[in-house]
C-alpha cells in the first residue's frame, strides 16, 4: 500500500530543520548546512554528486534506504529553489542541474502557476498552486502504487504532519543546536496526532529516529 513519508529529513537536537536567509549560497539558510553532514560522505550520496566510493554502515543504510520505492515526491518550493514570488522566467530548473536525484515526477507546491518542466533522468517537475491535498492527490496517482516522498522543507512537511497525513518519517538529528530558523515540531503535538518513535539508531554523525502513525 503506498504511503506518504519522509525520508533522510536533516534536523538540529533543538527541531530546526533550516535556518534563517535561505538563498542560493546557503541552500539551508546560513550556518544551516551544519544538518546534513551526515550524509553527504555516504556511498548513496557520492553516486548522487557523480563521484566514486563513500562510506558504508549506519548512514549509508538510511540514505540507501530513503530513495526506495519512491514513485513520486513532493517539494516545497523554497526546496525547488530560492527565488520568491512570480517567476521572472523558466531559467531556474532546480538545485540539481540537469539530472536531477528524483528521477519520479516531483510535485512542487506553489502560489504561481507555471508551466511542468522536463528534466533527464525521468524527473518532471509539476506545479502545484491549489494546495497540499491537491498534490498529494496528484503525487499518489503518478506514483502508481509506490510510496511519495515529501522531500521539504520544513513548512511542508508540518503541513502535512498537521493533519496526519504523514505515514512515517526518517529523521536524522544532527548534533548541533541552531537556536533559530525553521522549527519542525514548533506548535505541533505529535503524540496527539498519533505518532510514535519507533525507532532509534545512533552512528557517529547522526541520530536517526523513526517516527511512525500509529493504528
Amino acid at each position: 500500500m503506498s504511503k506518504l513519508v519522509v525520508r533522510a529529513f536533516s534536523l538540529s537536537v533543538d527541531g530546526y530543520g533550516a535556518a534563517l536567509e535561505q538563498s542560493l549560497e546557503n541552500p539551508f539558510g546560513k550556518g544551516g548546512m551544519v544538518l546534513p553532514q551526515w550524509a553527504f560522505p555516504t556511498r548513496t550520496f557520492q553516486k548522487m554528486f557523480g563521484k566514486e566510493g563513500g562510506e558504508t554502515g549506519v548512514d549509508e543504510d538510511f540514505a540507501a534506504r530513503s530513495f526506495e520505492n519512491i514513485g513520486a515526491w513532493i517539494l516545497g518550493r523554497n526546496m525547488f529553489g530560492p527565488i520568491r514570488g512570480p517567476w521572472p522566467d523558466d531559467s531556474w530548473k532546480g538545485w540539481w542541474g540537469d539530472n536531477p536525484v528524483y528521477h519520479t515526477p516531483v510535485f512542487v507546491l506553489t502560489h504561481h502557476a507555471r508551466a511542468p518542466l522536463v528534466m533527464q533522468g525521468g524527473t518532471t517537475f509539476h506545479f502545484v498552486t491549489d494546495g497540499i491535498d491537491s498534490a498529494l492527490r496528484q503525487a499518489r496517482e503518478a506514483a502508481d502504487g509506490k510510496d511519495v516522498r515529501v522531500g521539504g522543507g520544513v513548512a511542508t512537511v508540518r503541513q502535512y504532519l498537521s493533519k496526519g497525513l504523514i505515514d512515517e518519517m526518517h529523521l536524522a538529528q544532527a548534533p548541533v543546536l541552531l537556536g533559530s530558523g525553521e522549527n519542525l515540531f514548533a506548535g505541533l503535538d505529535l503524540a496527539v496526532l498519533g505518532y510514535a518513535c519507533t525507532g532509534q539508531v545512533s552512528s557517529a554523525r547522526a541520530t536517526h529516529l523513526t517516527i511512525t502513525k500509529q493504528g
